[in-house]
């Protein structure tokens, strides 16, 4: 009902104006501590105006920018204070803090980086492209057939790093007028040398399943997410059979837009402590952590919804499910990849151990 949606809402504003309190607080207290960057020491920037819910984007980065960093010098810009805090304790690399754009201006000026690294395509971005001394580089968060790979946006970067000749392939047809040979560098997946983590569960006979969902995302044409169409019963089924471990990583944002689908990861988290409360030795695992890697190396199958998840379980060499989007509406390229993917329909959830069967004995 409005009223209720109103009260929801009201309810996750004031949540926010608080958490944003607190960090700016903490944060005050802290930055005066900080190690401080001397005067033309940085060549590299990496702009993140993003709040803390968006820090996956950046952290499959931190391994690949900390071996940069042993040759040309870089610094994370943070225009966010719970960001920040974050940044202050994880980042492999100095972090700035710049709220306002004259603390920009001044970053700019003292250290004046030869490349400005972007990750996303926050609204905020255009505060930093401004400056023309230096090259504006798009590298983006993963490697995906999303239709966020192929907006428009690409052309306000000076150049774009992508993973290869699919992603040339995938601009090439979007674009107009847009010089993709020229404006493009492959460089492969560098965050797919640096997988990170310990499995956390013991080496048995069980068959390992990694359930990867995306997000819903913010409209009918980027709705990939599976959780609330596939998922609930797809962990049901799996956590039933007492042969197989469930190792759940949803997207970090999931739940964010739609109480529906937050309700149904809730169901997934809650059945697998239910599933781990009845047997302990089954190990199934809810995993929300920063690190990544494990996960994709060391699942016997991966289901994963259209996100960059796909890529890099290919990366691995092992099956994979790709849940088809219930949406009618979303965005959906086959021709690439997706063109001969493993689909599993939302009709199908149901016979997921089945299916997981079938990918398992065809490796």
């Amino acid at each position: 009902m409005p009223i209720t949606k109103d009260v929801r809402t009201a309810i996750r504003l004031a949540r926010r104006l608080l958490r944003s309190r607190r960090n700016r607080r903490e944060l005050a207290s802290r930055l005066p501590e900080a190690p401080r960057l001397s005067p033309g020491s940085i060549e590299v920037a990496v702009y993140f105006a993003d709040g803390a819910v968006n820090m996956y984007q950046l952290r499959q980065w931190y391994a690949p920018l900390a071996e940069l960093a042993r040759e040309h010098p870089v610094a994370i810009v943070s225009r966010s204070p719970g960001t920040m805090t974050t940044l202050l304790d994880e980042s492999p690399v100095p972090a700035v803090y710049a709220r306002q754009v004259v603390d920009l201006e001044r970053f700019v000026e003292e250290q004046a980086p030869k490349i400005v690294l972007y990750v996303n395509q926050n609204a905020r971005n255009f505060q930093m492209m401004r400056y023309g001394r230096m090259w504006h580089v798009f590298v983006n968060h993963g490697e995906s057939d999303k239709m966020y790979m192929t907006t428009n946006q690409f052309k306000a970067y000076d150049y774009a790093l992508i993973a290869g000749d699919a992603a040339r392939d995938r601009l090439r047809a979007a674009l107009w007028d847009y010089d993709v040979d020229r404006r493009t560098i492959a460089i492969g997946r560098p965050q797919a040398d640096h997988f990170a983590g310990a499995v956390p569960y013991p080496q048995d006979d069980r068959t390992v399943v990694l359930y990867a969902p995306t997000w819903e995302g913010d409209r009918a044409a980027a709705a990939y997410g599976s959780i609330a169409s596939h998922g609930v019963v797809l962990a049901e089924r799996l956590l039933a059979t007492g042969r197989h471990r469930l190792v759940y990583r949803p997207h970090p944002r999931s739940g964010v837009l739609d109480q529906d689908y937050r309700s149904a990861h809730e169901r997934i988290v809650a059945a697998i402590a239910a599933a781990n409360a009845a047997d302990p030795s089954a190990h199934h695992v809810y995993d929300d952590g920063p690190q990544l890697g494990w996960q994709l190396a060391d699942a016997d199958v991966a289901v994963t919804d259209i996100s960059a998840m796909i890529y890099d379980r290919l990366a691995v060499g092992k099956p994979l499910i790709v849940t088809r989007p219930a949406a009618p509406d979303a965005d959906v390229d086959e021709r690439g990849y997706l063109g001969d993917a493993n689909w599993l329909l939302t009709e199908d959830a149901a016979d997921i151990v089945a299916r997981v069967d079938a990918a398992a004995n065809d490796a």
